[in-house]
């Protein structure tokens, strides 16, 4: 039985009457499909200043700790404020922003502009919370982006592909985890600027492959994504089996638990799909969201309880409960957060299998996410969380077999799913 509260990036809870007063003054509008991806318009310093006194009372009233962790919340943000309204660019602003909320120290807190990537996803994932709002920015209140399926991360200064949905057109395309991306269209590469408008049409993306390599030229071809309907791909696609030893391992990517469909995915394919023949299961919950999670989705791996089917009258027959009753693998990383770092800890302590990969993220608060009134987004932490009376933020889950991973240039290879294959293997044998 689920809580009352729905888990998304920990719980998705009701947005409160404040994040719905901008929509409460204007009636929502539906926007049009040319509005759908493209940024609103820099504020004037008087909007600014409302946009950011509006944050400041939704972290004021809703952030879990009411003390914010001995921190003077109203001088902080009476300091920051000048610099805020005096931007001059919204990248600008967002950072300024971003460095003011960093200083209440906890996870699950964040200022998002339709620059970012995660804008999307969070806008999507709290599609229920910020159905009000939701229409004012994007065509029919759906949020969606043009993109290619890639997961991207910054480092030394450079981009680097560190995922990638299968069956979308980055993956479709040759593009390989770890690589560099240079360019896009010979201007420097951002993972939203760069695609929209472009869905349908071309880019040529730069690619370096080898840290002191010649770059090549790679022609991908953006497409709308919606991203809980792309998680929901991403996992189906996931599924497959690799043969280690003679045997045959499952392996699936649990990119999301946004919704109960991307469990029901998971289920599907081990019970009915590619994985119910496998001899032992992967899975891999790195990188992605939390969603909806609780502790109750690893019943799936506890053996005791029935198998339970119905067949209609057709004779179709479908599972109404799952059980995985072979040998069981869980792959972590730093990229592991919120819900999952819950459903890691579970694993790990009543020992459902070996845990694999790096310490995850330590990002365990229940968050919801307000949009303010020039459509920017804020992610914030509304609830402590503790599991087995145990407090996981800050601090997350220590895995039973550590296994590093150097992202850049590393030519789709992946060490740590390839030592969890092993592994399955190894306890199929024993």
């Amino acid at each position: 039985m689920r809580p009352p509260l729905l888990l998304a990036l920990l719980w998705l809870v009701a947005l409160p009457a404040l994040a719905q007063e901008a929509s409460e003054r204007e009636p929502p509008r539906e926007a049009p499909a040319a509005e759908a991806q493209a940024a609103p318009q820099p504020p004037s310093a008087v909007e600014a200043a409302a946009v950011f006194d509006q944050l400041v009372k939704l972290v004021d009233e809703h952030f879990y700790d009411p003390h914010f962790g001995g921190r003077d919340w109203t001088a902080i943000a009476a300091a920051y404020r000048p610099q805020v309204v005096a931007a001059t660019t919204p990248a600008e602003r967002q950072a300024i922003t971003q460095r003011m909320l960093a200083e209440l120290g906890a996870s699950h807190i964040s200022y998002l502009t339709p620059g970012d990537p995660a804008y999307y996803d969070l806008a999507d994932i709290f599609a229920g919370a910020l159905r009000h709002e939701l229409p004012r920015f994007f065509p029919k209140g759906e949020a969606a982006y043009d993109g290619i399926g890639m997961v991207t991360t910054a480092s030394q200064g450079k981009i680097f592909v560190s995922g990638l949905f299968g069956g979308f057109p980055a993956e479709q395309s040759g593009i390989r985890t770890g690589d560099e991306i240079v360019a896009a269209d010979g201007n420097p590469f951002d993972p939203i600027a760069s695609l929209a408008g472009k869905a349908g049409a071309p880019v040529h993306l730069t690619v370096r492959r080898t840290r002191d390599g010649a770059t090549e030229e790679i022609a991908v071809t953006p497409q709308r994504i919606r991203p809980n309907e792309a998680f929901l791909a991403a996992i189906k696609a996931s599924a497959r089996i690799i043969l280690r030893d003679g045997r045959k391992i499952g392996a699936v990517h649990m990119w999301s638990f946004g919704r109960r469909e991307d469990e029901r995915a998971f289920e599907e394919a081990i019970s009915a799909g590619p994985l119910k023949d496998a001899d032992a299961l992967v899975w891999d919950l790195r990188d992605g969201w939390g969603g909806t999670a609780t502790p109750d989705d690893l019943d799936v791996f506890d053996p005791r309880g029935p198998i339970m089917t119905v067949t209609n009258r057709a004779g179709e027959s479908h599972f109404v409960t799952v059980k995985w009753r072979k040998p069981v693998v869980l792959l972590v990383n730093g990229g592991t957060r919120s819900a999952k770092e819950i459903l890691a800890y579970g694993f790990k302590k009543y020992g459902y299998g070996p845990v694999v990969g790096t310490r995850t993220s330590g990002s365990v608060l229940a968050a919801s996410a307000f949009m303010l009134g020039d459509g920017t987004l804020l992610e914030l932490p509304v609830d402590d969380v503790r599991v087995d009376g145990e407090r996981l933020e800050g601090i997350g889950v220590t895995p039973t077999i550590e296994v590093p991973f150097t992202l850049e240039y590393s030519a789709g290879a992946d060490p740590q799913l390839d030592r969890a294959v092993a592994i399955a293997a190894e306890a199929v044998r024993g």
